[in-house]
């Protein structure tokens, strides 16, 4: 009961595939969150105000539950994973491998493919040096999942986990952004995206998080 009380307020840039990971997790378990746009672009996240108020360690996205700010996306993640009793582990070797697969993308996928994607649809210039070795390791990893699942629907297995939810974060966006079409590359990788999208509350990046958005470059 009292977790279908909490109040929740999402800080957030549209562009974020984490902001994006807290939303749609937020929308698969039923709840609303009222939407709190940053200026990313603007370099709010870097200033000493913001900073002090919002999230000492400068990063978007953080999340308000009745006005306490967490932040780190895996970790919140996981909260709401337990909270709702929905996308988390079954058992302690569920939990292992759901942890692992969390760990890997926060340092693999969703890192490296933030920066390539980053730099390749919102700056104006990136060194193609950099971009071809990001370029290198992002196929590298969208080929270890695509691997992984060819032998199951999900992750973890028959359904979905938070850590499909935490995969999928920055695949979701346009492929004009990334540059990926997935479901010709990596076709099995783009039928596991279209089984998580058809998830019942599942909404597409930009319609979760509104409100103006950076300048693109491609």
């Amino acid at each position: 009961m009292i977790a279908e009380m909490t109040t929740y307020r999402l800080h957030y840039f549209p562009e974020s595939g984490n902001s994006y990971k807290l939303a749609l997790m937020l929308a698969l378990c039923g709840q609303d969150f009222d939407p709190v746009w940053t200026d990313f672009g603007g370099g709010i996240t870097f200033t000493a105000e913001w900073r002090a108020t919002v999230n000492p360690m400068g990063e978007i996205p953080v999340l308000e539950e009745d006005g306490v700010r967490l932040t780190q996306t895996a970790p919140i993640l996981l909260r709401l994973a337990e909270r709702y009793r929905r996308f988390g582990p079954g058992d302690e070797q569920e939990r292992f491998e759901m942890l692992r697969w969390l760990f890997w993308d926060n340092q693999k996928l969703s890192g490296y493919m933030a920066t390539y994607r980053y730099r390749r649809a919102f700056t104006p210039s990136s060194d193609e040096k950099v971009q071809t070795f990001l370029r290198k390791r992002i196929d590298d990893f969208l080929s270890i999942l695509s691997g992984e699942v060819t032998q199951r629907p999900f992750i973890l297995g028959e359904r979905p986990t938070i850590a499909d939810i935490s995969m999928c974060g920055y695949l979701m966006f346009p492929v004009e952004e990334s540059g990926y079409d997935l479901a010709s590359r990596f076709p099995p990788v783009g039928a596991w995206m279209q089984r998580i999208a058809a998830l019942p509350g599942w909404r597409a990046p930009y319609d979760l998080l509104p409100g103006a958005r950076l300048k693109r470059y491609v």
